[in-house]
């Protein structure tokens, strides 16, 4: 096989059932010269086995003896990699057709300093209510924040201006990555977000303004794994937040607010307001956020089980 432009690379766990709906959006995208790396993170189910039914030499399968988390799986993914560029995708996710093609057009013509583009995402299942709480949230709070560049975007990110869900959207060059460190192994939330971070301090992304990927809810962690992985993630980036707050955005009362959403999800109200303080609340904003996140259960998705 003709080395590919971009490897693709999808960690799955206990994923058997849906694993394949990610593998094929994979294999129908417009651009042909591709990879597929799934990467089985010891699995007892018959993941593995969906992905080696596959008769087509792009697809690759590696297996992990035991689990070791998503982060050691993208990161086995990307060390077997051959392609150009790296594109993310969690097992329980699917693309459009002309995901890659997009965004490698976004890049034709920018600079070098230019390393990977993302894309917008949708999410599938939604009931009703859901989708138009979607659709409120959207108009309500979208953000004028930069969607490309380098330290801007990476300063909307940590500041949850911006949401790109990097780990079923991002496409970046393969030394990018590993200039970067590859992905923080003891995260399993927020992993994604960790790495563009690093990415970001030496090269910028592009933002492709389509729906290309699409999620599927298929699970979500506890709030509590939500607020130990928010801390490690604030704490590994802690020189930005810095530089953040000293300029008056509150990078941490923001992701505070985030974690009342998850544990208000839950129904854990006590809890939740422990990551409450006044001054936050007394914002009109975050008051509808709060309403939004109580009444109809809404999260903000860093990423869940692969």
């Amino acid at each position: 096989m003709p080395e590919p432009r971009v490897s693709v690379v999808i960690p799955a766990y206990e994923r058997g059932d849906v694993v394949g709906r990610a593998v094929d959006s994979a294999l129908a995208q417009t651009v042909s010269d591709i990879e597929v790396v799934v990467v089985d993170d010891g699995s007892d189910d018959d993941t593995a086995a969906v992905a080696e039914a596959y008769d087509d030499e792009r697809v690759r399968v590696l297996t992990h003896g035991t689990n070791r988390g998503v982060s050691a799986a993208r990161n086995t993914g990307v060390e077997v990699a051959a392609g150009e560029y790296v594109a993310f995708l969690d097992s329980d996710d699917e693309w459009l057709p002309r995901k890659l093609e997009r965004q490698l057009a976004s890049l034709d013509g920018r600079g070098e300093e230019w390393v990977g583009a993302y894309c917008d995402v949708t999410a599938a299942g939604l009931s009703p209510l859901g989708r138009l709480a979607a659709v409120v949230s959207e108009r309500l709070f979208r953000s004028a924040a930069p969607r490309e560049g380098g330290r801007e975007l990476a300063e909307a990110l940590l500041s949850l201006q911006v949401f790109m869900g990097p780990g079923s959207t991002l496409l970046v060059e393969r030394e990018a990555v590993e200039s970067a460190g590859g992905f923080d192994e003891g995260l399993s939330i927020y992993e994604d977000w960790d790495l563009v971070l690093r990415v970001l301090a030496a090269g910028k992304l592009a933002y492709v303004d389509e729906p290309l990927a699409v999620t599927h809810f298929t699970g979500d962690a506890p709030a509590e794994a939500y607020a130990a992985n928010d801390r490690r993630y604030l704490e590994r980036n802690a020189a930005l937040v810095a530089a953040l707050e000293a300029r008056g955005v509150p990078v941490g009362q923001v992701h505070r607010m985030g974690l009342v959403g998850h544990f208000l999800a839950e129904g854990r109200f006590g809890e939740a307001g422990a990551y409450l303080d006044v001054a936050t609340v007394l914002r009109p904003k975050n008051l509808a956020r709060l309403a939004f996140w109580s009444v109809l259960g809404l999260r903000v998705l860093a990423g869940g089980q692969r």
